[in-house]
């Protein structure tokens, strides 16, 4: 655990410092620098279940980290959600030009707020927009849906959040899918969008392969159709690394919250499969 937190904060401080604008000057006044807040809730997210108070005493007790209140940190942290996001795409991509196989799977997995029989009394979220359905598992949830491109081997290098009612082609035109010209991107039947999968080609230089159904225009070859089934099986095991560092319930008082809390566990795992 001391060996993993020394190598997250490093990392997240190195990027910090790459990332940011030449000259801009430090920030003075502050308590904990971006690195510290960072690496707290990184550290909440692989180790505590995502609690920040935990993982705070953690830092200020083992580390010598300075003290700050939990509205403080949390303001702090809320801040720096677009930080958070930009060193995710800056790993990612990392990680994209490391992966010499070049093959990812696109997929996506829901996230709920609470039970079906509490919608009524959730406050986190309001309206019908999140009331999406779970194909895989043939089930209802109240929340969101979470796209994943994922590479072969099950690291999460994009991801985006929508409400779970949206369709996964809608879902898809919120990420970036910027992958290495030559790759290849797996998807299941959730996707067919013929028109989106022309563009995708033409503009990326790589090619998307779509479980195809019955009835299909555009019936895959017998050995394209094995291949998306052997890749595919990746990403569920992924899925079920990645959902089994969420805590029974994911305490968060605003919908701002909530989501990045989902990302603060994306990174996590995206770190520890990445060997930090």
């Amino acid at each position: 655990m001391r060996e993993q937190t020394v190598a997250m904060y490093c990392v997240l401080d190195d990027l910090i410092r790459f990332t940011r604008p030449a000259g801009t000057p430090p920030a003075s006044g502050r308590r904990l620098s971006d690195a510290q807040v960072l690496t707290t809730a990184l550290v909440a997210a692989r180790f505590f279940g995502g609690n920040l108070v935990v993982a705070k005493h953690y830092m200020e007790q083992h580390w010598g980290q300075n003290r700050l209140d939990k509205s403080g940190f949390t303001r702090r942290l809320h801040a720096l959600s677009d930080t958070l996001l930009a060193l995710f795409a800056t790993v990612g991509d990392l990680l994209k030009h490391l992966h010499e196989e070049a093959r990812y799977v696109l997929d996506s997995f829901p996230v709920a707020v609470c039970h079906n029989t509490r919608i009524r009394r959730c406050k986190l979220l309001t309206g019908k927009a999140y009331h999406g359905r779970c194909a895989s598992k043939r089930s209802w949830f109240y929340g969101l849906k979470v796209q994943v491109v994922a590479t072969s081997d099950g690291i999460p290098v994009e991801f985006y959040l929508h409400a779970g009612a949206e369709s996964e082609q809608t879902g898809r035109r919120g990420l970036p899918l910027d992958l290495p010209e030559g790759s290849v991107l797996y998807t299941d039947a959730g996707y067919t969008d013929y028109v989106a999968e022309d563009l995708f080609n033409e503009a990326s230089g790589s090619q998307q392969y779509t479980a195809r159904r019955q009835n299909s225009k555009r019936p895959l070859h017998p050995a394209q159709a094995f291949l998306l089934q052997y890749f595919r099986k990746g990403i569920e095991t992924c899925f079920s690394r990645l959902t089994a560092r969420f805590p029974k319930q994911i305490h968060a008082v605003t919908p701002a919250g909530f989501a990045l809390k989902i990302a603060l566990f994306i990174f996590a795992h995206t770190l520890h499969q990445a060997g930090l």
